[in-house]
């Protein structure tokens, strides 16, 4: 019954990616891997009730599936968070230990309705070696994968904070949840039998369903998953300290820019941000400000990042608790709560407040001010 649950929750939404009016390159991806997904869980039903006995052509037609899941979770994640997909070639590099347990299944395919019969009765004697094979690929690509969608996760919230001035719907939390949970499952082979595996499928499922319907990034039309999925080529270099003067001059010659225009355009932001001060719009990003300034995105980002020695992100959150102090310290403000004031200078949760006030003070709020 557990199984026969999720294979409806991922047909259920394979529905809802039906509907969606409006599809990005990982909606196609997931849409695909749920299919794959609730394969899965219909062969090991099969094979639980013993039905795939009756159809000896559906035998084996399971065992390099457990390979492609991590796959996928990869690929979906490169697809979220840089609006891409891998090339063919590439593609195909990856699928080289799936298609490595076909062509090594091929003597079981091979084996006459009979035969195929007495292998599984006998639990695989003859194909202890195939066994052996499968569960390495299986761990050995669970470990990569897993690690490796990590590491693409946490390199789009490093993108992210030279583009976004608020990130916290963007930080692909409820993903990085899902790669781990998914690499929890590829423990499970170790010490459990395919029930439990299976079932820890299932839940994995589940999860897919309450963490993606919450995204509507992901089953809703809308444009924010264009938003993070920001291309590397485009993106910021990292912050440079003071004494790499001449690594400066380099970025500032590829952009056009010479340390005077730099200066100058650094002048212009801080009066921008003092007198008009962009911040307070929560849903600020680096191309709207510099849209409002007339300036190139890149080269803004570049002059910031120099300059300032901070992401887009840390340099506007700067701002916005300056801001807050500032309001705090009017007397007509005394009857606001901090949340408040906070809200009303671009933040736009209380974790990011708190946290960000903390990284700039070295007190939490409540801190700070019972010292004050």
């Amino acid at each position: 019954m557990f199984f026969i649950v999720g294979f409806s929750i991922a047909f259920f939404l394979l529905l809802l990616f039906f509907f969606k009016k409006e599809k990005a390159i990982h909606d196609y991806i997931l849409a695909f891997w749920l299919g794959v997904i609730a394969l899965h869980l219909t062969l090991h039903y099969l094979h639980y009730t013993a039905i795939d006995l009756q159809y000896p052509w559906l035998l084996g037609m399971i065992l390099p599936l457990p390979i492609i899941h991590v796959v996928f979770l990869y690929f979906y994640t490169i697809a979220l968070t840089e609006n891409r997909i891998p090339r063919i070639s590439a593609v195909l590099l990856h699928l080289i230990p799936f298609f490595t347990l076909i062509i090594l299944a091929i003597p079981f395919y091979r084996l006459s309705g009979t035969e195929k019969i007495a292998v599984f009765n006998s639990g695989g004697k003859g194909f202890e070696w195939y066994s052996i094979f499968q569960l390495s690929f299986v761990l050995l690509t669970g470990a990569f994968y897993t690690v490796a969608t990590l590491l693409k996760i946490r390199n789009h919230r490093k993108r992210i904070q030279n583009h976004l001035s608020n990130t916290d719907k963007r930080m692909l939390r409820w993903l990085e949840y899902l790669s781990i949970g998914l690499g929890g499952i590829w423990l499970l082979v170790l010490f459990f039998d395919d029930n439990i595996i299976f079932g820890g499928v299932t839940v994995f499922v589940l999860f897919i369903g309450f963490f993606g319907i919450n995204q509507i990034s992901i089953f809703m039309p809308t444009s924010e998953a264009q938003i993070m999925s920001l291309e590397p080529n485009n993106l910021a270099p990292d912050p440079v300290n003071e004494e790499q003067n001449e690594e400066k001059r380099e970025k500032y010659a590829k952009s056009g820019l010479n340390q005077k225009q730099v200066s100058v355009i650094m002048m212009q932001l801080e009066q921008f941000m003092t007198f008009e001060k962009p911040f307070k719009e929560s849903e600020l990003t680096l191309n709207q400000l510099a849209k409002q300034m007339n300036l190139n995105p890149n080269q803004l980002s570049q002059v910031i990042n120099s300059e300032t020695g901070k992401t887009f992100y840390h340099y506007i959150n700067t701002y916005r608790i300056n801001e807050f102090l500032h309001l705090l310290s009017l007397p007509e403000n005394k009857k606001f709560t901090f949340l408040a004031l906070a809200y009303d200078c671009g933040f736009n949760s209380k974790t990011t407040f708190n946290k960000y006030f903390k990284i700039q003070t070295g007190k939490t709020p409540s801190e700070y001010f019972s010292f004050a």
